[in-house]
C-alpha cells in the first residue's frame, strides 16, 4: 500500500480489526487485550474467561469508562469487568480468579485477569500483591498488574515509581515503550504469568498508555515461545491447595525467578536494536526512557547507519526486573562503556553492575552517576531528551571525534539553558468548573480552617479558602487525630469526596470518632467521581445511606445542605433528627456545627457541574430554561458576582465605560450562584435559546470555491503542538488529525499532556506525523522540534513548555489572541490580562514573520455561535495557510468517523479556511454580529467622547440631565 492510498477506516477498528493497523490509544489497547487473549486460547483449544478489576486514577483514569462503554463486546468474549471499591480489594478479587479451579467447580479452563491502579493504589495494595503472587497463578489463567505511574506528579499528590513495590513482592515487571508494546507486552505478560506462576506487572506511564498511535493488531506475528531449557519442579509452579508459606517461599526463590528469566530469554523480549559495528559504547534503556533516547539520537543526527559508523550499540530492555543475564552479557561484549538511561531510581543499572562484576573484560557502567561519581541522570523528576543527547554525544566524541556530531552536540547544549526562555507573564492553573459544587461547598466560616483530600476539592488549596494541607486517599481527617492534642485550635472542617468516602474514607471517620476529636466532615456528595471523568460510584450509595452509616459510626450530628433541599424529605428516607438546609444557609450551618463536640457530618449535595452538563446533553435530566445575563449598562464592575460564585464563566468585559462583567454562555452550567451578588444588572431570560449565527453569513453561495493550499512536505516527521484549555475540545483536534494521518496510511504518534487540565488548566498535545509508522520513534516533540504550533490559548502558548518546542525562524505559529481570563480573576476583580506582553514574548522568541495572531474565539462565536468551535476554526485557518500536511478530504473523513457534531465541525473548519483566505471579508461579515464579548471601538478624540457620553445620558434620562453634565465638563475644561 503506497503512502497516498487511503485506508477504509471504522471507529470500531481498534476492537474488531484482525489484520493491519488500527488507530487507538494505549488505554484502548488495554480494552482490546482480553478479547485477543480469549481468541488465542480458543485457537489453542482452551475455554477461558477474563476478569478485570481495579480502581481508576491517571494515567489509567479513563480505563474503566472505556470498559463500561464496550461491555457488550467484552461480554461476547466472556470478559467480566467489575470495578473495585478500592485497589486492594480489587487485587484480592483477582487473586480469587486464580483460585476458581482449585475446588473442581470452575466453569472455565482458566481465568486470565487484569488488575489496575495508579501508584498510590499499588502502595496501598502491597499486602495482597505479595500474598497473591506467592500463592501463584493458574496454569491457564494469569494476571497482569497495571501500574499507573506518574513520575512528575502531573495529576498526583506525590511522584510515583511502582517498580520497587513490585520488586519487593517479587513480581516481574514489563515496561512498554508505546502503544504497540502495551498491546504486545500484554499478550506476552499473560503467557509469562502462566508459565512462571507469577503475577506480571505492566508499567503504565502517561507517555505510553495515554498516547495514541497506529499499531499492528495482527497477533499472528507474536509467536510466544515456551522455553525448552527450563526444568520445572515435579509439582509445577502454579497455584495449588493446600499450600504452605514455606513451600511458596521456596518455589518463588528457587524456581519462579529462574522461570521468568528463561521466558524472557526464549522470547527475546530484551533485544539489541543497533549492533553498532565495532562498538565501544553501549546504551541500555527501557520504557519511556527508550522513547526519550531515540528522540535524543534523532536530535544528534544518529540513526542505525550512523550508529554503525560511530560504533554505538543500543539495547532495549523489556523486563527491567528481574533482568535477564545472557542478553546483557552478550550485549556488553567488547564494549568499553555502558550508559544506562532510566527514569527515576536506578533499577537496571545496579543489576548490570552485579552481572558484570566477575567479567574478565568489564566495561565501565554509568547512569545515575558519571565516571567521576558526580550526578549524571537525575533521579528526581523526568529525564529530558536534550540532556540525554548531550550526555551520550559527549561520550561518543570522547571515543571518536566527528565534526557533524560536534555541531549537533553544540546545538543540544545550547538548548539546555532554560534561562533563555522568557519568564511567564501568567500561568493557567486548573480550577473548579463553572457551577462546580465546590465553589460553594468548600467555603468555611470566618475563624475556621479546613483540610483538603483527594478529589477535585484538592484544588481549593490554591484558592482563598483557609484550607491547609491534605492527606492521601482515605485518610482524610486522620491527621487531625494526631495534630489536635498538640494544637490550640479546638475544631476543623475536613473535606472528603463521596468517591473517597466509598473507597476507604469511612474508616478515617471511624478513627475520628474513636479518638474523640472535634471535627466536622463535609462529605461532598456530587453523584460522580468527577476528577477522573465523571464515573458513577462503584456500588450503591445515596445521601440517605450515608446518613444511616454516619449515625451508626457514632456521629453526634448529621446535617444535609443542598442546592435543591425540597427533594430531601422524611418520605424520601431522611430521618426526622436530620435537618436539611438550602445551600444559602451554609455559613449558618457550619457555625452551628463547629460548636458541637465530637464528630459531626455535613453532607453537601449538589450534582457535579460537568456531569450535569453531560446528562442534560444526553436528555437524562431536564435543561433549565433560564439563562442569566448581565446588562453591562447597569453593571458597575465591582466583581462581587465573581467573588460570590467563584465561577470562571463570569468574565471581564472591557467597555468604553471601564471593565464590566459578562457571562460566558458557552461555558455556563446554570448554577445561578452568581446572582447571589444581589446586583441589579442581572437579567434572567426564561425560555429563550442562544442564537447560533446569522443565516446571511452562512450562505455558501456568497463564497466562491476556496483555492487548495500547497501542503507541506514531510521530511522524517512533521511535528505539531496544540495548546489550549482543558474542557474546550483541544484533545479532539489531535485525535482528528491523527485519524486523518492514519487514513492516509501515514505513521502517527500523539501525546496529550493533560494532567488536571480537564478542570480548566493548561493542555498541550504533541502530534508527530511520518510517512510510515517506522518514522515515529516517540510521540513527544523535542526541544525546538515543532514545525507548527496551533495556539488555542494565549496564556498556554506563551508558557515555557510551549516556547521550549519552538525554533526561531522555523516553527510557524497560529495563535488565538482572545483574552481568556484565568481562575485568579474570581478573587482579583482588577486583575489585568498581560496580552501585549505575552504576544511580544512569543514574537520575540519565534519571530514576528513566523507568528500570526487572530481573535479566533470571537470570530468562531460570531460565525458558528459557540466558543467550542474555536479549535476546529483554528485548524481550518492553519490548513488554508498550508501548514497541515494532510488532505482536506482526510480531515473531514476523520470528523465523520468521530461522529460527533460532524456538520458543525465541518462548518467551523470551513470558516477557518475562509478567514485565512480572505480575513478582511470575514471581518466585514462579522462586524455587525454581537459575539457577546470584546471591546467596542471607542470614539476618537475628546469632543467625540464627550458627545457620546452626552447621548448616553440623554437616552438614560433627559436633555436637562445632559446639560448638567456638559456644564460640569465645561468647568473642568476651562
Amino acid at each position: 500500500m503506497s503512502v497516498m492510498e487511503k485506508r477504509s477506516v471504522s471507529l470500531d477498528d481498534k476492537y474488531t480489526l484482525r489484520k493491519g493497523h488500527a488507530f487507538m490509544t494505549g488505554i484502548q489497547s488495554l480494552v482490546r487485550l482480553p478479547m485477543v487473549q480469549r481468541e488465542l486460547d480458543l485457537k489453542a483449544g482452551l475455554n477461558t474467561a477474563g476478569y478485570i478489576s481495579g480502581y481508576r486514577g491517571s494515567p489509567l483514569g479513563g480505563y474503566d469508562q472505556q470498559l463500561e462503554r464496550n461491555k457488550k463486546l467484552l461480554d461476547e468474549f466472556h470478559v467480566k469487568f467489575q470495578p473495585g471499591v478500592n485497589e486492594d480489594l480489587a487485587a484480592t478479587a483477582l487473586w480469587g480468579t486464580q483460585q476458581s479451579g482449585l475446588g473442581g467447580e470452575g466453569k472455565y479452563d482458566g481465568v486470565f485477569g487484569i488488575w489496575y491502579g495508579k501508584g498510590p493504589g499499588v502502595d496501598r495494595s502491597g499486602d495482597v500483591l505479595r500474598h497473591a503472587n506467592y500463592a501463584g497463578t493458574s496454569k491457564f489463567g494469569g494476571v497482569l498488574a497495571l501500574m499507573g505511574d506518574d513520575h512528575t506528579a502531573e495529576s498526583s499528590t506525590v511522584c510515583n515509581q511502582s517498580e520497587f513495590a513490585m520488586v519487593d513482592a517479587l513480581i516481574p515487571v514489563l515496561n512498554p515503550s508505546g502503544v504497540q508494546e502495551v498491546f504486545d507486552f500484554g499478550i506476552y505478560g499473560w503467557a509469562l504469568s502462566r508459565f512462571s506462576g507469577c503475577w506480571v506487572g505492566l508499567k503504565c506511564l502517561h507517555d505510553t498508555v495515554e498516547a495514541t498511535a497506529s499499531i499492528d493488531v495482527d497477533v499472528e506475528r507474536l509467536k510466544v515461545v515456551i522455553p525448552d531449557d527450563y526444568n520445572f519442579p515435579e509439582d509445577g509452579l502454579n497455584i495449588r491447595f493446600p499450600d504452605t508459606p514455606h513451600a511458596q517461599d521456596q518455589r518463588m526463590h528457587e524456581y519462579k525467578m529462574d522461570a521468568v528469566r528463561a521466558f524472557c530469554r526464549a522470547n527475546k523480549l530484551d533485544r539489541t536494536i543497533w549492533q553498532g559495528g565495532r562498538a565501544k559504547i553501549g546504551v541500555v534503556t527501557v520504557g519511556k526512557s527508550y522513547l526519550d533516547t531515540r528522540l535524543a539520537f534523532e536530535e544528534l543526527g544518529i540513526d542505525e547507519t550512523e550508529a554503525e559508523r560511530l560504533g554505538v550499540r543500543l539495547y532495549k530492555v523489556a523486563m527491567p526486573w528481574p533482568l535477564e543475564l545472557e542478553g546483557i552479557l552478550e550485549f556488553a561484549e567488547g564494549l568499553d562503556l555502558i550508559i544506562v538511561v532510566e527514569e527515576k531510581r536506578a533499577l537496571i543499572e545496579p543489576q548490570i553492575k552485579e552481572m558484570l562484576y566477575d567479567a574478565s573484560q568489564r566495561p565501565q557502567v554509568i547512569g545515575k552517576l558519571d565516571e567521576t561519581g558526580e550526578a549524571l541522570f537525575r533521579t528526581a523528576g523526568a529525564l529530558d531528551p536534550n540532556h540525554i543527547a548531550a550526555t551520550i554525544g559527549r561520550r561518543i566524541l570522547n571515543f571518536r571525534g566527528d565534526a557533524d556530531l560536534k555541531n549537533h552536540l553544540h546545538e543540544m547544549e545550547s538548548r539546555l539553558d532554560s534561562s533563555l526562555l522568557p519568564q511567564e507573564s501568567m500561568v493557567r492553573l486548573p480550577y473548579f468548573c463553572s457551577g462546580c459544587p465546590h465553589n460553594t461547598s468548600t467555603v468555611v466560616p470566618e475563624g475556621s480552617i479546613a483540610m483538603a483530600g483527594i478529589g477535585c476539592h484538592y484544588m481549593v488549596q490554591w484558592m482563598d479558602r483557609n484550607t491547609l494541607g491534605f492527606t492521601h486517599m482515605g485518610a482524610e481527617g486522620a491527621n487531625w487525630v494526631g495534630q489536635s492534642p498538640f494544637s490550640t485550635r479546638k475544631h476543623i472542617f475536613q473535606n472528603i469526596g463521596d468517591g473517597t468516602y466509598f473507597h476507604s474514607g469511612i474508616m478515617a471517620i471511624r478513627a475520628a470518632v474513636s479518638s474523640g476529636i472535634n471535627i466536622t466532615y463535609k462529605i461532598l456528595y456530587n453523584d460522580a467521581v468527577a476528577m477522573t471523568g465523571g464515573q458513577g460510584f462503584d456500588g450503591p450509595m445515596s445521601v440517605q445511606s450515608i446518613i444511616q452509616q454516619m449515625f451508626a459510626e457514632g456521629a453526634k450530628q448529621v446535617t444535609v445542605v443542598s442546592d435543591d433541599p425540597d427533594k430531601f424529605t422524611q418520605s424520601s428516607g431522611i430521618p426526622p433528627n436530620v435537618k436539611v438546609y438550602d445551600r444559602k444557609e451554609l455559613d449558618f450551618v457550619q457555625r452551628e456545627m463547629r460548636e458541637i463536640e465530637g464528630v459531626t457530618v455535613l453532607i453537601y449535595e449538589q450534582v457535579c457541574a460537568a456531569e450535569k452538563r453531560r446528562r442534560r446533553k444526553r436528555g437524562m435530566i431536564p435543561d433549565p430554561p433560564r439563562r442569566i445575563f448581565i446588562n453591562d449598562d447597569v453593571c458597575e464592575g465591582c466583581g462581587d458576582c465573581g467573588v460570590k460564585s467563584n465561577c470562571v464563566s463570569v468574565l471581564p468585559l472591557e467597555t468604553q465605560f471601564g471593565r464590566k462583567r459578562v457571562i460566558d454562555q458557552s461555558a455556563c452550567n446554570k448554577d445561578y450562584s452568581c446572582v447571589n451578588g444581589l446586583c441589579p444588572s442581572f437579567v434572567s431570560v426564561v425560555g429563550g435559546k442562544m442564537r447560533k449565527n446569522s443565516p446571511s453569513v452562512n450562505t455558501n453561495g456568497t463564497w466562491s470555491s476556496l483555492p487548495d493550499p500547497v501542503l507541506p512536505q514531510i521530511n522524517g516527521t512533521y511535528n505539531i503542538v496544540l495548546t489550549g484549555v482543558g474542557g474546550t475540545g483541544l484533545v479532539t483536534i489531535g485525535a482528528l488529525l491523527g485519524m486523518a494521518a492514519h487514513i492516509e496510511n501515514r505513521g502517527v504518534g500523539i501525546l496529550d499532556m493533560i494532567g488536571l487540565a480537564q478542570k480548566g488548566g493548561a493542555v498541550l498535545s504533541h502530534l508527530r506525523i511520518g510517512n510510515s509508522p517506522d518514522d515515529i520513534h516517540s510521540p513527544r516533540i523535542a526541544s525546538q522540534g515543532a514545525d507548527l504550533v496551533i495556539g488555542g490559548d494565549l496564556v498556554v502558548t506563551g508558557g515555557q513548555k510551549t516556547l521550549s518546542v519552538i525554533k526561531s525562524g522555523h516553527t510557524k505559529l497560529v495563535v488565538n489572541s482572545y483574552e481568556l481570563i484565568t481562575g485568579d480573576f474570581t478573587k482579583n476583580a482588577d486583575m489585568l490580562f498581560p496580552s501585549l506582553k505575552i504576544k511580544q514574548s512569543i514574537q520575540q522568541f519565534a519571530g514576528s514573520d513566523h507568528t500570526e495572531f487572530l481573535d479566533a474565539s470571537r470570530l468562531a462565536t460570531a460565525l458558528i455561535g459557540d466558543t467550542i468551535a474555536t479549535n476546529i476554526f483554528m485548524l481550518g485557518f492553519a490548513y488554508q495557510r498550508g501548514l497541515i500536511p494532510l488532505e482536506q478530504s482526510s480531515i473531514e473523513k476523520a470528523m465523520e468517523i468521530n461522529g460527533l457534531s460532524v456538520e458543525g465541525n465541518k462548518l467551523a473548519f470551513l470558516w477557518g479556511r475562509r478567514t485565512a483566505h480572505d480575513g478582511k471579508r470575514v471581518s466585514e461579515l462579522t462586524s455587525s454580529i454581537v459575539a457577546g464579548f470584546g471591546l467596542k471601538d471607542p470614539p476618537e478624540g475628546l469632543d467625540e467622547l464627550i458627545q457620546h457620553r452626552a447621548d448616553v445620558l440623554r437616552d438614560y434620562q433627559n436633555k436637562s440631565y445632559v446639560q448638567r453634565y456638559l456644564h460640569l465638563v465645561e468647568r473642568v475644561r476651562t
